[in-house]
């Protein structure tokens, strides 16, 4: 975030010649990344559990923690006529009504909270306890807005507040269905802000901002994966969903606006700009095995594995013949791993979770730290010698791609695969996977077993 926020600050100072106060607004709103957009995406295509959607996961969580100490410290950096008391007083105000705040929301959160969802969960009235989440969470905001903190700032500590509770997993279900509708609303009411007339004058500069926004961001981030270990195909997926800027961008444009910080022809590019990159952001997402394509036959991110580790594996897996190959080590791939060491037949793990990796190297299971998706993966495997392949993972699109590989080196190997839904299983078995597990269908049959059981049946 910091890598971005300065390239973007140096983009504001050397295009628009802003201010030191302006640039440092615009780093933060540039580099935010929208949680919401990037996230409903990844549950789209079913790369939710996937290594760079976890990454992403994982700086869209700093990056709402960061944006609540900025908005502390907001004000300070936005001069108003009312302004006229010297930095150290505004700032010794800004701490002073942050503490109370803080204060107030602790106080909420431990006592009051806690005793009013209690007291209304015992009139087992759900439409009384939705309401009541609902009523404090908007108090906290508007405390938050009375205390000159800012609406979003006080709506954040409220939700941090409401999910300290023990009822957190019953709202969240509750909350969940409104969260596309308030969404919808804020991109309405973002909208509102855009003058279409001045939009329409300035299309070059909004799309060339909305571009080099994704370009720059997108390429920064997957380089930043690729350097933190993952595979070149999970840090594009990585970069690509945190590429545009995010919802929280727009909020601080639309408080950062009336400061003066910028011409108003300007406020109308960054709030086009940022809207549109988070507008085509899923269309791009969905372009990232194509993009990892036409990266690597440009030679980027052939190799599964680093050079210096090469030789290591190929000597640790050329023993290995008439084994079975396992992609992914969770729950379903330990389960199939110990099942099938107990009845004789020899494993190799592929996973990309590196304590994963590290874990099974350390009790000797044959492991290669690499991507089911290239082709040199199947080589170190020695997929020509294997006797089964299985994918323990529900990624229908992963699988696909490595699919093609598999059935390219190997027409004869059997293959097991699992799929999360019923279009999926006909997709996989069209393209010659031996046996697909149907997660849904599975776990209908479980469901059933225990009732009957439980009814005595």
């Amino acid at each position: 975030m910091g890598l971005c926020g300065f390239a973007g600050g140096a983009l504001a100072i050397g295009f628009w010649g802003v201010g030191w106060q302006a640039a440092i607004v615009l780093a933060v709103v540039l580099a935010m990344s929208s949680t919401a957009v990037s996230l409903k995406t990844y549950q789209d295509l079913h790369l939710s559990t996937s290594p760079g959607a976890r990454f992403a996961l994982a700086v869209a969580i700093f990056q709402d923690l960061f944006i609540i100490v900025f908005f502390l410290i907001m004000p300070v950096l936005l001069p108003t006529a009312a302004d006229a008391e010297p930095v150290g007083t505004r700032l010794t105000g800004l701490l002073m009504r942050g503490g109370l705040f803080v204060l107030l929301a602790i106080v909420f959160a431990k006592w009051i909270i806690p005793w009013l969802l209690g007291a209304v969960t015992r009139t087992r009235n759900r439409e009384l306890f939705t309401l009541t989440v609902v009523g404090c969470c908007v108090a906290l905001a508007f405390v938050g807005g009375m205390l000159e903190l800012g609406l979003a700032l006080g709506a954040f500590v409220a939700g941090l507040a409401v999910s300290e509770s023990i009822y957190k997993h019953r709202i969240l279900a509750d909350v969940l269905p409104l969260k596309d509708l308030f969404l919808t609303l804020f991109f309405v009411s973002v909208g509102l802000m855009v003058d279409v007339k001045v939009a329409l004058a300035l299309w070059q500069p909004i799309l060339g901002m909305a571009f080099l926004l994704l370009l720059l961001k997108g390429t920064l981030i997957t380089l930043i994966g690729r350097f933190m270990g993952l595979a070149p195909r999970q840090a594009l997926i990585g970069g690509l969903g945190l590429a545009s800027a995010g919802e929280f961008s727009l909020v601080l444009l639309q408080k950062a606006g009336p400061a003066g910080l910028w011409s108003n022809e300007a406020q109308q590019v960054l709030l086009a700009g940022v809207a549109l990159s988070m507008g085509v952001l899923p269309a791009l997402m969905r372009l990232s095995d194509p993009i990892h394509d036409i990266l690597e036959r440009l030679g980027w991110g052939r190799r599964a594995v680093p050079v210096k580790d090469d030789a290591i594996l190929r000597k640790r897996t050329k023993s290995l013949s008439d084994h079975a190959i396992i992609c992914g080590y969770g729950p379903v791939g330990q389960a199939l791993n110990k099942a099938l060491l107990d009845a004789g037949v020899p494993t190799l793990v592929i996973e990309l979770n590196a304590e994963t990796v590290q874990e099974l190297q350390h009790e000797k299971q044959p492991v290669l730290f690499a991507d089911a998706s290239h082709e040199e993966t199947w080589a170190l495997a020695r997929l020509a010698t294997a006797r089964m392949v299985a994918f323990t993972f529900p990624a229908a699109p992963v699988t696909v791609h490595a699919m093609e590989m598999v059935r390219e080196a190997r027409p004869d190997v059997p293959i097991l695969a699992r799929a999360r839904f019923a279009s999926d299983v006909e997709r996989l078995k069209r393209l010659g996977v031996t046996e697909v597990i149907n997660d849904e269908i599975e776990a209908g049959r479980a469901v059933v077993e225990r009732a009957l059981v439980m009814h005595g049946g």
